[in-house]
């Protein structure tokens, strides 16, 4: 059956937040729903609105074409589906279905795992689930997916119940390398959303009257800086003219905010790390070119 069916179904492996929450929405949207979790109860209220609990993981993959997987890293699913295809029992239990990981890993993980699964005769597309579990199936959603194009497209509409797919190409590396690159702005915003407050209210300053004005300067980052078609260009050019912010001139903000936090014994390593990007691009020559320099740098052939 093919999941432009709206009565597919589905399975779904690891009931964390997210599972739960993918589990849900696609119950709502009328699809069949297995699941499976190493602590069944987590499954209760799945259950309750008319998931089916399979007793293993061989017959939660059994249950379904489509495999949606949504552990902690790629070495959960190996712990869970290993035993799976090397169960004399179910010969070539893999072979013909298709798994969604959904986990978190490295680009190069997801490329193992797409071999592994490929050898045992599935397909398997890469996924990165871009938005916290509350959010999925609502607008605004996405998803990024990776792998064959030919295994992914005839699941592309029930995976659109989940969130927005942005299929990225056959590579299976890339969903991950996207999502990665993705979190990796995301938590370096979160810790330095923290450390900011940590530097007021060292100083007495109530972080109620600090967190409400500094997220606008967060939200007011694009507009800083332009569109990311715009500063791709630039980056991709080499282009720092240099007009408005400086290296030198940031890299002096960078060192003053990391003396005020050693004033106040606010932890320096992430402030001290964001200086090093300025002091190596001075050192390089980039000091009167724009903070986009700091590319030249960063970037693996810096």
């Amino acid at each position: 059956m093919s999941s432009t069916d709206t009565s597919a179904p589905v399975t779904v492996i690891g009931l964390g937040p997210m599972g739960r929450a993918m589990g849900a929405t696609l119950l709502r949207a009328g699809h069949p729903v297995t699941v499976w979790n190493r602590t069944p109860g987590r499954a209760d209220d799945l259950v309750g609105a008319g998931a089916v609990l399979a007793p293993t993981p061989a017959d939660a993959v059994a249950a379904s074409g489509l495999t949606i997987i949504s552990l902690t890293d790629y070495l959960a699913m190996y712990d869970i589906l290993a035993p799976v295809v090397d169960d004399e029992r179910r010969p070539a239990a893999l072979r013909g279905k298709v798994l969604v990981n959904l986990s978190s890993d490295t680009p190069e993980a997801s490329r193992r795992a797409a071999a592994w699964a490929t050898g045992h005769g599935a397909g398997f597309i890469t996924g990165g689930i871009m938005v916290p579990a509350p959010a999925i199936g609502n607008r605004g959603a996405y998803v990024f997916y990776s792998g064959p194009a030919d295994v992914f497209d005839p699941h592309e509409p029930l995976l659109r119940v989940i969130g927005e797919p942005k299929y990225l190409g056959a590579d299976p590396g890339l969903a991950q390398l996207f999502y990665q690159a993705h979190l990796d702005v995301f938590l370096t915003a979160l810790s330095s959303l923290l450390h900011a407050t940590a530097l007021v209210t060292a100083a007495g300053v109530r972080a109620a009257d600090f967190l409400p004005g500094v997220l606008t300067t967060l939200t007011g980052i694009p507009a800083m800086i332009g569109d990311g078609a715009q500063l791709a260009r630039q980056l991709e050019g080499g282009e720092h003219p240099g007009d408005l912010s400086t290296a030198r001139m940031m890299g002096a903000t960078a060192d003053h905010i990391v003396r005020t936090s050693a004033t106040f014994g606010v932890d320096v390593a992430l402030p001290m790390a964001v200086k090093s990007h300025y002091d190596r691009a001075i050192a390089a020559g980039y000091s009167t070119r724009n903070w986009t320099a700091l590319y030249e740098v960063i970037k693996a052939d810096g």
